[in-house]
């Protein structure tokens, strides 16, 4: 896959991830797309280095799917974690 692949892989991933976490996120629209496009490097990256499945250069394989929501999932909850009360 290409960069932008990967850049379009992460904006969609970013969107799914929303949709599973509801909710007011201190960043609104662009930080949300922003941590789906670093999620999905990060659950590429992980998936590669530690759960023995190499990166595929197919967009539509399921497990760089997957990775690519978990890693937004766990950016998003992690900046929601970090900075969620900044709206108070």
């Amino acid at each position: 896959m290409t960069i932008i692949s990967w850049i379009i892989l992460g904006l969609l991933a970013g969107a799914i991830a929303k949709f599973l976490l509801p909710g007011r996120d201190p960043g609104g629209l662009v930080g949300t797309t922003l941590i789906g496009v670093a999620g999905a490097f990060i659950g590429g990256w992980i998936s590669s280095r530690w759960l023995n499945h190499p990166i595929s250069k197919d967009f539509y394989d399921g497990a760089t799917w997957v990775a690519a929501i978990g890693g937004s999932l766990v950016l998003l909850i992690a900046y929601r974690i970090l900075f969620g009360n900044s709206r108070d």
